[in-house]
């Protein structure tokens, strides 16, 4: 291997290493929120929503990584998936912090949909750059299967929590955000089946490669 490729993959492997680390560190304090039976829904949404964007934020060096070449990821579905959680940390958790369901559940359920999900992610990624081997053979699986239950779920806490936001959009800002913010909901409506259609593909493919090792 190259220098050049071999400090990619280092690159590559520190931010998927971090990357695994952040979104630890969200589902461990969503966790113990669930825990503390008495936990105040608003105040867990206050401590960590500032958290929540900066973890996410940094997921828009996906979009420089798969530009570059530097990783597989298809750049439409990886663009596709970034900015739709840019639309959530920036659109309503910095700037329509007042929307109503974010100190709720809603809010709960979708962290533990992206944080469960990424932890997965990344540190399979981690793992394919740093053994010969691979991930082991659950963490590839649960990589390829996990999103059947948890894609429904973090997409629907983000209708739920972008449909929330409108009425605090128009009063804030006016009816041209929330023209915006219906215009982003609506274009859910494609790229869903888009997404999904490609997260079946690939757990085709992987559930095939790992029968075909049983065999």
């Amino acid at each position: 291997m190259s220098a050049k490729g071999t400090a990619s993959s280092q690159f590559l492997g520190y931010y998927n290493l971090l990357s695994a680390l952040g979104w630890g560190y969200i589902l461990l304090r969503v966790v113990l929120s669930i825990l503390m039976f008495r936990d105040d829904p608003a105040h867990f949404y206050q401590s960590t929503r500032n958290v929540v964007t900066a973890v996410q934020c940094c997921a828009t060096m996906e979009i420089v990584n798969s530009a570059l070449g530097l990783v597989r990821s298809p750049l439409f579905t990886t663009v596709a998936q970034v900015f739709s959680r840019l639309l959530i940390v920036i659109g309503v958790f910095q700037y329509l912090p007042e929307t109503a369901l974010c100190s709720t559940v809603v809010y709960k359920t979708l962290l533990v949909a992206w944080s469960t999900t990424e932890i997965v992610r990344y540190w399979f990624y981690y793992k394919m750059l740093q053994s010969p081997a691979g991930p082991p053979k659950f963490i590839k699986w649960l990589r390829y299967n996990m999103f059947i239950v948890l894609y429904p779920l973090g997409v629907a806490s983000e209708l739920l929590l972008l449909f929330s936001s409108l009425d605090v959009a128009a009063t804030k800002y006016g009816p041209s955000v929330q023209y915006v913010i219906v215009a982003s909901m609506l274009l859910y409506i494609p790229g869903l089946p888009i997404l999904f259609k490609h997260m079946l593909r690939q757990r085709r493919k992987s559930n095939a490669a790992l029968r075909a090792k049983q065999q």
